[in-house]
């Protein structure tokens, strides 16, 4: 990337997405949830219900940050997260958990697709459009960089706490000082309307109008089809990962001073460590990816990506943990290739005035796609354990993935 990209602003974009993830709990939530009695259909219907308020919440919130300001849009998200995290320390039965989920849902609804939008923006106000797969690649990195030390940090809480529970508070920090650095982003990238010019209703009819013109174009629809479904498969299997880390980690013949949970709580954090710098180079070099094989690479890697899960699923079944974790990785990977991508295609195929709008059109479609995918992996794994309940979902998504292309492709024969 062009030195003279990497200004002020730059780094903000950098800091706010490294602090943003510095969610020290993630790596355990699924660990955390079971050792307070959770089942795995409870789980999934936690999972599902946080998706179907971010479904909720999605396009409205897309369209108050296009109209009342994208950083009061994000700001009023990271109070809602705090909020969010108060709630899981003092949870203890389902109920309590739901309202976590469902204050996460919300804060997850306003800030999808506005942080985007307002880089979309910033790169636009500076003519660097053809920058945007780059930039926003590196921007990204950050922010996988900021997953792979909160990953750390949290096994190390863990490991001299002992407690799940609270890791929570810890993740309220960096998500206080990050109230500070959206604040100080540039006025330009608010995007408040003047009221003096055009009334709030006139505006919003304005938005919803361009919105709906827009997404008729086939187009933007196939991308943001081709992008929600990976991300909402692996945003519905992710958390998956960390029994599968407890058995590895059972493998390791180290730290034999310190109790099992407390040594495989600092080995998750560790391996959880390496995969986010995997993901933080995967973004970095997708824009050199993508132009080597433009046409091919989004179904290319949504069909890899759903093979991977599969061959996760069988080794699991078959107790073969470190090749089931390989694959697992993978499938992190292939998305965080993806995604730099695939947000750059959505850019060029839409007016920036309504760009936080269609994102959020893409983060619906995705919650939608969570939502159930998390439910049935949740039922699927209390009935014939984890790794049939993979093989059964990455299946059906290979079969249903080729018999869409092949429908296409006769199509248009």
């Amino acid at each position: 990337m062009e030195a003279n990209l990497q200004n002020k602003q730059y780094y903000k974009f950098c800091l706010y997405g490294f602090l943003k993830n510095l969610r020290f709990f993630e790596i355990f939530l699924l660990l955390f949830l079971i050792e307070k009695g959770i089942s795995f259909t409870q789980i999934g219907i936690l999972y599902a219900a946080r998706e179907i308020l971010i479904n909720i919440f999605e396009i409205p919130s897309g369209f108050i940050a296009d109209t009342y300001g994208r950083k009061n849009s994000l700001i009023a998200s990271f109070v809602i997260y705090i909020i969010t995290f108060i709630t899981f320390y003092y949870a203890h039965d389902f109920w309590h958990f739901f309202l976590a989920f469902v204050l996460f849902g919300i804060g997850d609804a306003f800030r999808s697709g506005t942080h985007k939008g307002m880089i979309m923006d910033y790169l636009k106000l500076n003519k660097w459009e053809n920058q945007k797969i780059s930039y926003y690649g590196h921007t990204r990195s950050w922010s996988q960089r900021g997953s792979a030390i909160s990953a750390l940090a949290g096994g190390l809480i863990f490991l001299y706490g002992g407690q799940y529970q609270v890791i929570f508070l810890y993740s309220i920090v960096p998500y206080f000082v990050n109230l500070f650095i959206i604040a100080s982003y540039p006025k330009e990238l608010n995007r408040v309307v003047d009221k003096t010019t055009l009334s709030s209703r006139n505006n919003i009819q304005s938005t919803i109008k361009s919105f709906f013109d827009i997404i008729r174009e086939p187009s933007v629809l196939k991308i943001i089809n081709t992008s929600a479904i990976h991300t909402a498969y692996l945003k519905a299997i992710k958390d998956y990962i960390q029994p599968l880390m407890v058995n590895v980690a059972l493998l390791i013949p180290l730290l034999s001073t310190f109790d099992q949970d407390r040594k495989s709580g600092l080995i998750i954090g560790i391996i959880y460590f390496v995969i986010y710098l995997l993901t933080a180079s995967a973004s970095k070099i997708s824009s050199k990816i993508e132009d080597r094989s433009k046409s091919s690479i989004p179904n290319l890697t949504l069909l890899m990506g759903f093979i991977f899960g599969a061959i996760c699923g069988i080794s699991y079944y078959f107790e073969m943990w470190i090749i089931s974790l390989v694959a697992f990785i993978a499938i992190f990977i292939l998305e965080n290739v993806r995604k730099p991508i695939l947000t750059g295609y959505i850019a060029d195929n839409v007016p920036n005035t309504i760009l936080t709008s269609v994102l959020s059109a893409q983060s619906l479609l995705k919650t939608i796609m969570t939502a159930s995918l998390a439910l049935l992996l949740g039922i699927f794994a209390d009935h014939f354990g984890i790794g049939v309940s993979f093989m059964i979902l990455s299946s059906f998504l290979i079969t249903f993935h080729i018999l869409i292309t092949y429908r296409k492709q006769n199509f248009q024969n």
